[in-house]
């Protein structure tokens, strides 16, 4: 995939939570997506710290694009089906940035491990995401 499909990508997710998060693809290799988020007034708790939602929305963002861009040929969608995370460490300010990779392609199921981490390359979250591939309808 190149710069192209990054852009198409970029523009779909614009008026959505992906926009609204600042969320931004970096690479889209068939089976390992990377993508960014800032970490600012909408993506932190009352607190001043990265909230565990918004870490657990770009993971989520990145395996579902990743498995849409894997089925979207063969006229299928790419739904979320469970998402678990672990909260390692605080993030307070600058970005994240979550590396999906995909560890199940089945036909009906897609597994991701997604780790996200900061600017010092410091583990911030880890999440297992199970995608569904269903029929478009």
């Amino acid at each position: 995939m190149d710069k192209k499909d990054i852009t198409e990508a970029q523009l779909r997710g614009e008026n959505s939570l992906v926009g609204h998060l600042g969320i931004e693809y970096l690479d889209l290799t068939p089976g390992f997506i990377v993508a960014r988020m800032p970490v600012d007034h909408r993506t932190m708790q009352p607190f001043g710290r990265l909230h565990g939602g918004a870490s657990m929305a770009l993971a989520e963002t990145i395996g579902s694009l990743g498995s849409y861009l894997l089925v979207k040929d063969e006229g299928k969608l790419a739904v979320g089906l469970e998402i678990n995370a672990n909260h390692i460490r605080a993030a307070r300010s600058g970005w994240v940035t979550g590396t999906g990779i995909l560890l199940h392609r089945g036909r009906i199921t897609h597994i991701w491990e997604i780790k996200i981490h900061d600017e010092e390359q410091q583990l911030v979250c880890i999440s297992r995401f199970t995608v569904a591939i269903i029929e478009t309808k």
